[in-house]
């Protein structure tokens, strides 16, 4: 076994064949590399029991110097990658949830190409706040008296019940005590922010004089939270907003409404969901209401906060504000997307989630013709179907919402659909549908037009390395 050891070849050795020298990677990259395609080998023939896979020693350097080559390639790669959604899920949230416009993406790119007025008045050379750019629009769009962005809906959440109820008692449901994405939970968010946490109600059913009985002097905030990842039916019991927002006008507590994944379109109007408009939830007198931008509204990460003056000034002027502020790239993007939505029409085209939701069914079919056309004339040895299926909103967004949509899928000739999925993964782009009762599945709704011919050629280059 310690002979093996002589068979290691040196860095150097590594460093100077010609697959290395190829690549014309700077030489710290290549250096790692080979260390770490050695070190790989020297820790394998070192445990017990090794038993060495290759005939002479010539072959197992040819190994290494190919294991240095492909990790030196992987260093060198982007670990983000783009990725060709076909799994149906709108808002997936683990693909970076929603794509933005084209106009959102050109706005990124100018602000990201050189230096930008962020913060100055180029009016009067004066400096300005970076909010100015986007508490306008918000304004119009909402009604409301103020508004605020920060990089998600979680710090907006922690930022007003830190401003307004720090020290203090904040009632809430215990309906309405949710976790979202990454296992976070909002106790935890709500204990951060130092603000002590007043269940009341059940789980099912919670009334308004509940909240009348929990509050206290000490109470600093009412909070409703939308329970956009889950549905409760049944035996069930709610508080309208309009009640809650009466109740604490009485006793001067403020109401903040956690609305998670809200829009400024109405999708309702074309069937999907039962999500009020913005403007209706203001209407109902609350104060402040948070949402995400990267949900239904289409656009970056990012949490908008609207609502009453008094109570958003506050919150622009906390410390913690600074530490939850949005840059350049996401005001840019942020900008486009919300004026895509002073024209409705527009916006439901212009906007890929809104695109996505709205889809025409015939082009869903059109794009899954092409597909399956393209995979059974190239893979006749697959089975290959065409189905309807259901698409899913996803994101936390519209729980229980299904769209009908049409799906292609297909069985490989010796069962290695998670072999094929494997592969399709690591595509560039990558391609990602799902396996469901062993078939690979692909949900056209989620694929821009022209993305299907993308995924045929992915897939019939994926089937030729199965078969080898």
């Amino acid at each position: 076994m310690t002979s093996y050891f002589s068979w290691l070849p040196s860095i150097e050795e590594v460093l100077q064949t010609e697959s290395m020298q190829r690549l014309g990677f700077p030489q710290p990259l290549l250096a790692t590399a080979a260390r770490f395609a050695v070190e790989v080998w020297r820790q394998q023939i070192g445990q017990v029991g090794f038993v060495m896979p290759f005939a002479n020693k010539t072959d197992f350097r040819q190994a290494i110097y190919q294991d240095a080559q492909a990790k030196a390639v992987e260093t060198s790669s982007f670990s983000l990658r783009p990725v060709l959604n076909a799994t149906g899920v709108v808002l997936h949230s683990n693909l970076g949830r929603a794509p933005l416009s084209i106009a959102a993406q050109q706005r990124v790119q100018q602000a990201a190409f050189g230096y930008c007025n962020l913060e100055m008045s180029l009016t009067n050379g004066k400096r300005t706040s970076r909010y100015d750019h986007l508490e306008p629009l918000l304004l119009q769009l909402t009604g409301a008296e103020a508004a605020l962005v920060v990089n998600n809906n979680a710090a907006a959440v922690l930022l007003a019940i830190d401003t307004l109820a720090r020290r203090k008692e904040v009632i809430i449901s215990r309906g309405e005590l949710v976790e979202i994405g990454g296992s976070f939970r909002l106790p935890e968010v709500m204990e951060i922010s130092g603000a002590t946490l007043k269940e009341i109600g059940t789980t099912n059913k919670t009334y308004l004089q509940d909240y009348v009985k929990a509050i206290t002097p000490n109470t600093g905030l009412l909070l409703k939270v939308h329970l956009s990842n889950f549905n409760m039916n049944g035996f069930v019991a709610d508080v309208p907003l309009a009640k809650l927002a009466a109740l604490g006008a009485a006793n001067s507590i403020p109401l903040l409404y956690d609305w998670g994944s809200g829009s400024l379109f109405d999708l309702t109007e074309s069937g999907i969901g039962q999500e009020p408009s913005i403007k209706k939830i203001l209407a109902s007198s609350i104060d402040i209401i948070t949402f995400s931008a990267d949900k239904l509204l289409g656009g970056p990460q990012a949490g908008i906060i609207v609502g009453k003056k008094a109570y958003i000034n506050k919150m622009k002027d906390n410390p913690l504000n600074r530490a939850l502020r949005i840059d350049k790239l996401t005001i840019g993007a942020l900008e486009a997307t919300l004026k895509s939505y002073f024209d409705p029409q527009k916006a439901a085209t212009e906007i890929p989630v809104l695109a996505m939701l709205l889809k025409n069914p015939a082009d869903i079919q059109e794009q899954a013709d092409i597909l399956y056309k393209a995979l059974v004339d190239a893979l006749p040895n697959f089975k290959i179907e065409q189905r309807a299926g259901k698409s899913q909103v996803g994101g936390g967004s519209l729980p229980g919402v299904e769209l009908d949509t049409t799906l292609v899928q297909l069985q490989t000739k010796n069962g290695k659909e998670d072999s094929l999925a494997f592969l399709l993964r690591q595509n560039y782009p990558g391609v990602l549908g799902y396996i469901h009762e062993g078939w690979l599945c692909f949900d056209l709704r989620t694929l821009a037009p022209g993305e299907e011919k993308l995924v045929a050629a992915a897939i019939i280059k994926a089937a030729e390395k199965l078969d080898n």
